[in-house]
């Protein structure tokens, strides 16, 4: 089972385009959550992660970070067991 997967993202943050490339390519699915002109969902973000940068990924319970937290646990080879917890 795979585990649900949450990406706070703009438009056009290459650093969210990038996580949304390497996620695609683990073929997961995932929610995106974009807060572009969104103060709300940007404080529901900020609220959750302690950060204001996006993206903001969640895998499961796991706050990851952003993408380079997600390309870290990738390249370290952790990232393929992370997305198959069940939960």
């Amino acid at each position: 089972m795979m585990s649900r997967i949450v990406i706070y993202t703009t438009r056009y943050c290459p650093y969210c385009i990038r996580a949304k490339q390497l996620l695609d390519g683990k073929v997961v699915n995932y929610e995106e959550i974009p807060v572009d002109g969104d103060a709300l969902l940007r404080q529901q973000m900020i609220e959750l992660s302690g950060r204001s940068t996006v993206p903001q990924i969640w895998i499961g319970k796991i706050h990851v970070g952003g993408f380079d937290d997600l390309w870290a646990l990738d390249c370290a080879g952790k990232l393929d067991a992370l997305l198959l917890v069940n939960e």
